[in-house]
């Protein structure tokens, strides 16, 4: 899939205001700091569609980019924040919860993860969190072109190991990728299309 138009629709904080359109929705969530902005431009062929900054938890409402006219791409604040406080992380995390549990046009998110890393704690809880509520997920490891293969290789392992001792029958689905060498866009894309295809004929909702 290729695209050819996004365009920013709406920010807000409030589930019900998002947009009534029955269109396909993805959501891109993660921790602060993952590179969530950088990904979404890379994915978008647009260098400030989502704003980037260097000062993690920039991303403080559900956005809304309509793509290609037919679906729509969600940013959303991260969470795990180091530097709001416990009331504004709070507000956060009700109305993320909230998107989740109620959002009909949401048929799959994208949880974020730095594979710079070794399994955190946090990330596995939010994805239990997202198993237990039923909401499908892909994985997105980001920041590749910053290890080698073989730590790539071995953090992905540890990341399987880990769910398989949470009572994870099997690995989500997951993508490697890197906003600066843009790894991992085709096959991205092409699973975002080839899920639309299936809910648009599947689905007489959309």
């Amino acid at each position: 899939m290729k695209i050819n138009t996004a365009e920013f629709i709406i920010s807000n904080s409030d589930v019900a205001k998002c947009p009534k359109d029955f269109l396909p929705e993805y959501a891109f969530i993660g921790r602060s700091n993952v590179g969530k902005s950088s990904l979404i431009n890379m994915l978008t062929n647009h260098k400030k569609l989502a704003k980037t900054s260097g000062r993690p938890g920039k991303t403080q409402l559900i956005n809304h980019f309509l793509i290609n006219s037919n679906w729509f791409l969600v940013d959303l604040p991260g969470y795990g924040y180091a530097k709001v406080s416990k009331k504004t992380k709070s507000i956060f995390q009700e109305f993320i919860t909230d998107y989740f549990e109620t959002r009909e046009q949401l048929v799959c998110a994208f949880v974020l993860i730095d594979i710079r890393h070794e399994a955190q704690t946090i990330d596995i809880e939010f994805m239990s969190y997202m198993g237990e509520s039923e909401i499908p997920f892909c994985i997105v490891f980001t920041k590749a072109d910053k290890i080698s293969k073989v730590k790539i290789d071995s953090h992905i392992a540890a990341y399987k190991k880990k769910m398989f001792a949470n009572n994870w029958a099997e690995m989500p689905h997951y993508f490697v990728t890197s906003a600066t060498e843009s790894t991992g866009k085709e096959e991205l894309l092409s699973y975002i299309d080839e899920v639309n295809q299936e809910v648009f004929k599947n689905n007489s909702q959309f």
